[in-house]
């Protein structure tokens, strides 16, 4: 056999191993899911769902890894997810404050050209309370006993987009909170002891007392059905119709294959009779909103924190 041969054979089996391996079909090696934030959450309960399902349906490896960082930043979680190859082996479970506000607050690997939404598929029931026995029972009669009494303001941190619609309404509604602060749980307690006048929490962590508390507004794109006398903000004001979401985020250049086979499993997952009860355990609101729908809201979301971020300055 001729050198020529020789070469030209083990050419033809170079490119076909290559050819095997370009081909080979995902997910082929196991898949992490990551949650930027502490287990236990929403986020995380359903990402772990998510990931127990396709599982599953693929018969490869899928687990969550928790990477949390601070409600405000930076978010190594995110920007891990943000580095990793665009091949769907990494997938980001993100609350809006990482394609929405992280660029905003200066974290220029997440900016919103780096990822895609597959789907949107939760918003946390948060809402804005009082006491029972405040001198007010709706924020319309919290805006007006606010001009002239201080009213101290309970939330988790400044930067998140609640905190920040809450300000932005008192702003609006042309009063100021006499005092703020963050606080690491805000609940039945917190109104109790006086530690704060108004908190700015989600439902499940009220939910002991709720029969004892007011629920002033959600902060949530349509009104929670545990609470459903208390108005969502965007009926209150338009200018704030947003809400705190979680959705699942891969890198803008993963293949289309990859994404469908992911969605199809989180779709089904966030639809079913578990991830539903935990709808109605918490307040939450549990859906899934497809791609195109979910990029349009980041997109329209980051018009809006543009505009509260404008009123505030």
């Amino acid at each position: 056999m001729t050198a020529t041969k020789l070469l030209c054979g083990a050419a033809a089996i170079a490119m076909s191993a290559l050819a095997g391996t370009a081909m080979a079909e995902y997910p082929e090696k196991p898949v992490t899911f990551v949650v930027p934030w502490p287990p236990g959450d929403l986020e995380d309960v359903l990402t772990r769902m998510i990931a127990e399902d396709f599982q599953a349906a693929y018969g490869t490896s899928a687990a969550v890894v928790n990477k949390p960082g601070g409600g405000g930043g930076p978010f190594p979680g995110a920007i891990e997810v943000a580095n990793a190859p665009a091949d769907g082996y990494m997938v980001g479970s993100f609350v809006i404050g990482v394609p929405v506000v992280g660029h905003q607050i200066g974290i220029d690997d997440l900016t919103p050209e780096r990822f895609d939404p597959l789907g949107i598929f939760l918003t946390y029931p948060f809402v804005i309370a009082a006491a029972g026995d405040a001198p007010y029972s709706s924020m319309q009669e919290l805006a007006e006993y606010a001009k002239s009494n201080d009213v101290a303001l309970g939330h988790f941190g400044d930067p998140l987009t609640p905190t920040q619609v809450t300000k932005a309404f008192a702003k609006n509604a042309g009063f100021e909170w006499g005092s703020d602060a963050a606080f690491d749980a805000l609940d039945c307690n917190t109104l109790a002891s006086g530690d704060a006048d108004v908190i700015n929490t989600t439902l499940q962590l009220i939910l002991p007392c709720l029969d004892s508390v007011k629920v002033l507004t959600a902060i949530t794109d349509s009104r929670i059905p545990l609470v459903p006398d208390a108005p969502a903000i965007g009926e209150l004001d338009p200018a704030l119709n947003i809400a705190l979401w979680n959705g699942l985020f891969v890198r803008k250049e993963t293949p289309q294959d990859v994404r469908d086979k992911i969605i199809a499993v989180a779709k089904e997952t966030v639809m079913s009779d578990r991830a539903q009860a935990v709808a109605k355990e918490t307040g939450a609101l549990v859906y899934w909103q497809g791609a195109d729908d979910s990029a349009a809201r980041v997109a329209n979301d980051i018009a809006t924190m543009d505009r509260i971020g404008a009123l505030l300055d």
